[in-house]
C-alpha cells in the first residue's frame, strides 16, 4: 500500500488531535482544569501524529507479524521522542521543557513508553482500516488543501512557540513596560507562556551559559561532526570485514563521491541522541536500548531503500529470528553492544575531540560539510533513480540524465554497491 503525502498529513492530523483529546480529558479529570500540554498551541499532539504516520508506512509490509510491529512501533515512539525533545530543547534553550517532557527514572520509563506502544498499536490495528477507507473516499484537491493549510498552521504555530521560548517571558514583559515591542506580538507570548507555566510550572526559569566552546553540550553542530566521522569509520570498517570475511574489496558507501557510510553515520547520530541520558544507568538498560533502536533502525533504512529505489541491499532471510529479512535478533544484539560501547566508551572521547575544535573555523566548516553531503546524496538519488530507469529502457528526457547515463553508467552503479539486488527479484 503507497501513501501519498497528502494522505500521510491527513493520518498526522487525525491521530495527533485524537492523543491531545485523550490527554486533555485525562487532565481534566486530573486536575479539574483544561490544560493544553502540548509543544504546539493547536489542538494536536505532533510527536503522537508523527507515530502514527510512520506507522502507516512501515507496518503494512509486516503482515500479521504482530511482534515486529510492537517492536516497530516501541522503537519509533522512542526515537521520535528523543530526537523531538532534543530539538525543542536546543532551539528553546529551555532544558526545563526536556525535564518536564521526560518521565522520571528507568523503570517508570520504560514501563511508560512500553505501555504507550501497547497503546498506540493497538488504536492503529483498529481504526487505521477504516481511517483508509475514509480517506480514499477523499478528493485529491481536498486533500491538497488540507495539506498545505494544516502545514502553515503547523510551522507558523511552532515558530510563535519556539519565539516565546528563546526570548524568554521576562523579556517580553520588559520590552512592553518600555513600549519596545508591538502589541500583537507581546499578546501571543504572553499567551504562549500562560499556557506552557499552566501545563509545566518551573518552565520560566532563566538557564545559566557557559563559556564559548564549539559544539557544548547536545548541539546540532556536534550531531554533525558525529555522522561525518562516523560515517567515514563505518565504511572503512565494513570496507576491511568484507575484505577479511569475503576475500574481496567491496564497496561500502551510501554516496557516489567519498568513503561515507549514511547508515553507519546516523545510527551513530541516533545513538548519541537517545542513549547518551543512559551513560549513568545500568549496562543492560543501554543494551536493551541499543538493540531496540538499532533494530528499528536497520529495519526502516531497509524499507526506505526498497520503497524510494527499489532495490534491496541487505537481506537476513536466511538467518533464524530474522524480522522480514531486513533485520534479525543476532543483529540486534550486536547494535545493543555497539550502543554500549558507543555510549560508555567511544562517545565521551570523540565529544571531548569535537568541542576542541577552533570555533569559528569549526562552524564554516559544519555549514560547508552540510551543504556537500546534501548535494552528495541527492546527487546518489538521481543516479539510482537514473539506473532503475535504464533497467526500464527508458531513454533520457534532459541534459542531467545524459550526463548521468554517460558518467555513471550500470556498470559504475554495479560495482559500487555490489550487494544491490531489485527488490522484486527472488532473494
Amino acid at each position: 500500500m503507497t501513501f501519498h503525502s497528502e494522505q500521510q498529513t491527513l493520518f498526522l492530523l487525525i491521530y495527533g488531535f485524537l492523543a491531545w483529546a485523550v490527554e486533555v480529558i485525562f487532565y481534566a479529570v486530573k486536575e479539574k482544569a483544561f490544560i493544553n500540554r502540548g509543544f504546539l498551541s493547536l489542538p494536536i499532539d505532533f510527536e503522537i501524529g508523527l507515530v502514527f504516520s510512520g506507522l502507516a508506512v512501515a507496518l503494512p509490509p509486516l503482515g500479521r507479524n504482530y511482534g515486529a510491529m510492537y517492536v516497530i512501533t516501541l522503537a519509533s515512539l522512542v526515537l521520535i521522542r528523543a530526537v523531538l525533545g532534543f530539538f525543542g530543547g536546543r532551539l528553546s534553550k529551555n532544558a526545563t521543557w526536556m525535564k518536564t517532557t521526560a518521565p522520571s527514572g528507568t523503570w517508570q520509563s520504560i514501563l511508560k513508553n512500553a505501555l504507550l506502544a501497547a497503546a498506540i498499536l493497538l488504536v492503529y490495528l483498529l481504526l487505521q482500516p477504516v481511517l483508509m477507507v475514509l480517506v480514499a473516499a477523499i478528493p485529491e484537491i481536498v486533500l491538497t488543501v488540507i495539506q498545505i493549510v494544516a502545514w502553515v498552521l503547523i510551522l507558523a504555530d511552532f515558530i510563535a512557540v519556539i519565539l516565546a521560548m528563546r526570548k524568554g517571558r521576562d523579556s517580553f514583559e520588559r520590552q512592553m513596560e518600555k513600549g519596545q515591542t508591538d502589541e500583537l506580538s507581546a499578546k501571543i507570548s504572553n499567551g504562549i507562556w500562560r499556557r506552557l507555566e499552566r501545563a509545566y510550572p518551573g518552565i520560566r526559569d532563566e538557564q545559566t551559559r557557559g563559556e564559548i566552546v564549539f559544539a557544548k553540550g547536545m548541539s546540532l553542530d556536534k550531531l554533525i561532526w558525529v555522522f561525518l566521522i562516523s560515517a567515514l569509520l563505518g565504511d572503512v570498517i565494513e570496507t576491511f570485514y568484507c575484505r577479511l570475511v569475503g576475500g574481496t574489496w567491496m564497496s561500502r558507501s551510501s554516496v557516489i563521491f567519498g568513503p561515507f557510510s549514511f547508515v553507519w553515520g546516523i545510527g551513530a547520530v541516533l545513538l548519541t541522541v537517545s542513549l547518551t541520558r543512559l551513560k549513568d544507568k545500568d549496562d543492560r538498560w543501554v543494551l536493551l536500548a541499543g538493540g531496540l533502536l538499532g533494530g528499528a533502525f536497520e529495519y526502516m533504512c531497509s524499507v526506505f531503500t526498497e520503497l524510494v529505489f527499489g532495490k534491496v541491499f541487505w537481506d537476513y532471510s536466511y538467518m533464524p529470528l530474522n524480522i522480514g529479512g531486513r533485520t534479525n535478533v543476532l543483529f540486534m544484539f550486536f547494535w545493543g553492544v555497539l550502543g554500549l560501547v558507543w555510549v560508555k566508551i567511544a562517545y565521551p572521547p570523540l565529544e571531548k575531540f569535537i568541542e576542541k575544535f577552533p570555533p569559528l573555523a569549526a562552524k564554516i566548516a559544519t555549514w560547508v560539510i552540510i551543504v556537500l553531503m546534501a548535494l552528495n546524496g541527492l546527487f546518489t538519488m538521481a543516479v539510482m533513480l537514473r539506473y532503475n530507469e535504464r533497467q526500464a529502457d527508458q531513454p533520457p528526457s534532459n541534459i542531467l540524465e545524459e550526463f548521468i547515463d554517460s558518467a555513471y553508467d550500470d556498470d559504475f552503479v554495479e560495482n559500487r554497491w555490489q550487494n544491490m539486488v531489485a527488490a522484486d527479484s527472488d532473494k
